[in-house]
């Protein structure tokens, strides 16, 4: 469900209609500028119409259907692994319709790790990058007992009970955790074959440390997103630790206990750190793209969004999560937020760009309540792992 968010100005029949999701990071650079609009005199719009956003869930973000959202929506922020669906139900625009080559290689060139990529599909850009994020490690300092952040997943295993520990499970996060954990060994998903999801000893040995994790998040946690994880580590008892969760900047700052955030674990010293790719981009549908003036002002709104001093500055002060480079690295951005960009660009730049394929939200959700429930009923690790791969083979692209 969607919550109208309103702003000063009274909507229009030419007013743009936005969609984000419900959260700081998703919402706050946008509504910032949309308030920057309204509250201009008539005639000094910065932008030919108002763009108005309204909010979905986290859970709607990342599986609600991009084509049954387009209709009511002229530009949407969301998740690339929804993008086949929607590019074969032919609800969005390609960027290239909408923007020239330098103006697409620029904003390539500019964004961090595969974000401009990801939202690449049949040779064609089906959104623009607004925010970047990947899975990292996130640290309750105070509860670690004296114990740096752990550098391997064996070290996390290895931590002694008095620091408190939870994965992230909830939603498609048990498949993303256990995507990663075999990323970190070397086996990158769906490249093992028509009849594996991956090596038999790398999804053997990911189960096993996840086994080993699960046991000890506590139950209320077992079933959370990112935001619930990390909320709850803000606040009273933790837990201290979690190895693995999408990144957000702002519980660098919020709740009565901030957090740290740094790299994600590697399976062996040296070795490749595994962790998914997630962040958000702009994507426009054909709502009303055959109305040159809203067209106009749709380009408008996205260029703006991504333009530099909104990524770099903006985007910061109001809690957003920039897809654009120099953002991450930028000194000033690093000190007010703890050192969030700087302490996971390396894992953000190496993260995995999941598939796009029109049946792979609808299997990432299966598989991770597969590992979530197999994982806390006791399963057999190899058992568990025949299931997943029984469910690869049934529901891969074909």
């Amino acid at each position: 469900m969607t919550t109208p968010v309103t702003t000063p100005r009274t909507a229009t029949t030419d007013e743009l209609r936005g969609l984000t999701w419900d959260h700081p990071r998703g919402y706050g650079p946008l509504e910032e500028l949309a308030r920057i609009d309204a509250s201009l005199p008539q005639g000094c719009e910065t932008v030919g119409r108002p763009l108005r956003w309204e909010r979905q869930s986290l859970a709607g973000f990342e599986s609600a259907p991009i084509a049954a959202l387009a209709a009511d929506y002229d530009i949407l922020v969301v998740d690339h692994p929804g993008l086949g669906g929607a590019v074969e139900a032919g609800c969005l625009v390609a960027m290239e319709v909408l923007f020239g080559p330098e103006e697409l290689t620029s904003w390539r060139e500019r964004g961090v790790g595969a974000s401009f990529d990801s939202y690449v599909l049949d040779d064609r850009t089906w959104a623009l990058p607004l925010d970047a994020a990947a899975q990292v490690a996130a640290t309750r300092p105070d509860l670690m007992a004296g114990h740096a952040p752990p550098r391997t997943w064996e070290e996390a295993c290895a931590l002694p009970d008095r620091v408190p520990v939870t994965l992230c499970l909830g939603g498609p996060h048990a498949f993303l955790t256990f995507a990663a954990l075999c990323l970190a060994q070397g086996a990158e998903p769906f490249r093992a074959g028509e009849d594996a999801l991956v090596p038999r000893e790398q999804g053997l040995a990911a189960l096993e440390v996840m086994a080993t994790l699960a046991a000890r998040t506590p139950p209320g946690l077992r079933s959370s997103n990112p935001i619930a994880v990390l909320r709850a580590m803000t606040s009273g008892a933790g837990p201290a630790y979690c190895p693995l969760v999408y990144g957000y900047v702002t519980y660098t700052r919020s709740g009565p206990y901030p957090l740290a955030f740094s790299d994600a674990p590697v399976w062996r010293p040296g070795g490749p750190t595994g962790s998914v790719l997630g962040g958000a981009g702009l994507a426009v549908s054909r709502r009303r793209t055959g109305d040159p003036v809203a067209r106009a002002a749709v380009r408008d709104h996205l260029r703006r969004l991504l333009a530099d001093p909104v990524q770099r500055e903006l985007f910061p002060v109001t809690g957003g999560q920039p897809a654009a480079r120099a953002a991450w690295t930028d000194p000033w951005t690093n000190e007010r937020w703890g050192g969030f960009y700087r302490d996971t660009l390396a894992t953000v730049e190496g993260a995995w760009v999941r598939p796009r394929w029109s049946g792979y939200p609808a299997f990432q959700e299966a598989a991770s309540r597969l590992l979530r429930d197999g994982l806390a009923g006791d399963r057999p690790h190899r058992a568990l792992l025949d299931e997943l791969d029984a469910r690869y083979r049934a529901g891969r692209r074909r």
